[in-house]
């Protein structure tokens, strides 16, 4: 049986959508940074420092909707916020790690 060649260069949907949403800008940088740990929004934003607020609390938001982060409100006075990766996002920590040293290696 003969194979199109359309047929072959079909791209895994799934690879597909997982670069499409972690490709998003920003995304990557907030995963790594709350692989060190919980971290609050002004923690995150600084150690982001080119990202704005808004662009900020979108990303959260979508990483919250997919299961990759907790947000965690602690009823103190002022109310306290952390956001963490959940287990599904601590688990992109060697993926992460792959891709940082290709970075290294390559950019």
């Amino acid at each position: 049986m003969k194979v199109k060649m359309a047929e072959l260069s079909v791209i895994c949907p799934k690879f597909e959508e997982t670069f499409s949403f972690l490709g998003k800008k920003w995304m990557g940088l907030i995963i790594d940074v709350l692989l060190d740990g919980p971290k609050r929004f002004k923690d995150l934003a600084e150690s982001i420092p080119n990202v704005s607020d808004r662009v900020l609390v979108e990303r959260l938001k979508e990483l919250e909707e997919r299961e990759l982060v907790d947000r965690t409100v602690y009823p103190e006075t002022p109310v306290r916020v952390e956001y963490s990766l959940t287990e599904k996002g601590r688990d992109l920590e060697k993926a992460m790690g792959e891709v940082k040293t290709w970075g290294e290696k390559w950019l």
